[in-house]
C-alpha cells in the first residue's frame, strides 16, 4: 500500500524533473539543486517514506517506495517525468522505470548500481541511536555523540540533517529508524521490476566511490542498456562535493 509522501512542486510548464534522495536524506538536502533546476524546469522533490516530513510506515521494499513515487506523480497530475535519484533513490527511480516505463521520459541515476549490496550502515545506525538515547539539546553535543561511532565529520553533518528540535528543546530524529532498520535488508536489494529500461539514461558516479565500480558495470548495462556513464572526481555524495559539475551533467542531459 502506498504512503502519501511529503513533496514540493515548483510548478511550471513541460515535463517535470522529479528528485528522489537517498537513505537518511530528504528533499531538504537538495534545496540548492532545486533552486538551480527550477530556473528551467518544473521540479518536484519528495521525501521518501520514513524520511524527512513524510509518514513513517512499515515496508522499505522498492515496490513499496516506487508505488509511493507513482502516487506523487498522480497527485501532481504528471503523466511522464524525468526521474533523478541518488543512492537508494536511484534504485527507487529504476524501479519506477521498470514498473511503469510509460511514466518515465528519462532517467538520471547518481552513484548506485542495480545490484544487491552488503550491509554496511551499522555504525551510522548506531550513531543515530546514540543521539536518540542521549537526547541532546544542542547540535555540538549531538555531534559528539555521533562521533563515538562515525569519525567522518561530513557524514555526521549529513546525519545531523535528520535532527529536529521538539517543544521541550530536545533534538529528536525525524526519520523512522525502527522501520528503516527492519526494512534494511530490502534496501540493500536490487530494484523492483524486471527487464531492461529502454529510456534515455545517464549514470553519474563518483571516482572515489565503489557503488558503481567496474565490477558492477555488466549489471548496469543489463538493466540500463542506453546509459551514458559520467564519472566525477568525488565520493558517494557527488552531488554535494561537485555540485556545479553535477548540475552541469544533469542540465546537459536534459537539454
Amino acid at each position: 500500500m502506498s504512503v502519501a509522501l511529503y513533496f514540493t512542486d515548483t510548478g511550471g510548464e513541460g515535463i517535470p524533473l522529479v528528485i528522489v534522495h537517498g537513505l537518511l536524506g530528504s528533499a531538504d538536502n537538495w534545496r540548492s539543486h532545486i533552486k538551480y533546476f527550477s530556473q528551467r524546469h518544473r521540479v518536484i522533490a519528495l521525501d521518501l517514506r520514513n524520511h524527512g516530513r513524510s509518514p513513517h510506515a512499515e515496508g522499505m521494499s522498492y515496490d513499496d517506495m516506487a508505488a509511493d513515487v507513482e502516487a506523487v506523480l498522480d497527485a501532481c497530475q504528471v503523466e511522464q517525468a524525468h526521474l533523478l535519484g541518488h543512492s537508494m533513490g536511484g534504485k527507487v527511480v529504476m524501479s519506477v522505470a521498470r514498473r511503469r516505463p510509460e511514466r518515465v521520459a528519462s532517467l538520471m541515476v547518481a552513484d548506485i548500481a542495480p545490484v544487491a549490496y552488503e550491509h554496511h550502515h551499522d555504525s551510522v545506525f548506531a550513531a543515530l541511536r546514540r543521539v536518540e538515547e542521549g537526547q541532546p539539546e544542542d547540535r555540538r553535543v549531538a555531534d559528539e555523540l555521533m562521533a563515538e561511532y562515525v569519525h567522518d565529520k561530513p557524514t555526521r553533518m549529513f546525519l545531523a540533517t535528520n535532527l529536529k528540535r521538539d517543544e521541550g528543546g530536545v533534538l529528536r530524529l525525524r526519520v523512522g529508524m525502527d522501520e528503516i532498520e527492519r526494512g534494511y535488508p530490502d534496501i540493500m536489494q536490487v530494484p523492483a521490476g524486471e527487464g531492461a529500461v529502454h529510456r534515455p539514461t545517464v549514470v553519474i558516479r563518483g571516482s572515489r566511490s565503489d557503488y558503481v565500480s567496474e565490477t558492477y558495470m555488466s549489471a548496469v548495462r543489463e538493466v540500463l542498456p542506453e546509459a551514458r556513464i559520467v564519472t566525477l572526481e568525488a565520493g558517494h555524495w557527488l552531488h554535494t562535493e561537485r555540485a556545479e559539475e553535477f548540475q552541469g551533467v544533469v542540465e546537459e542531459f536534459l537539454s
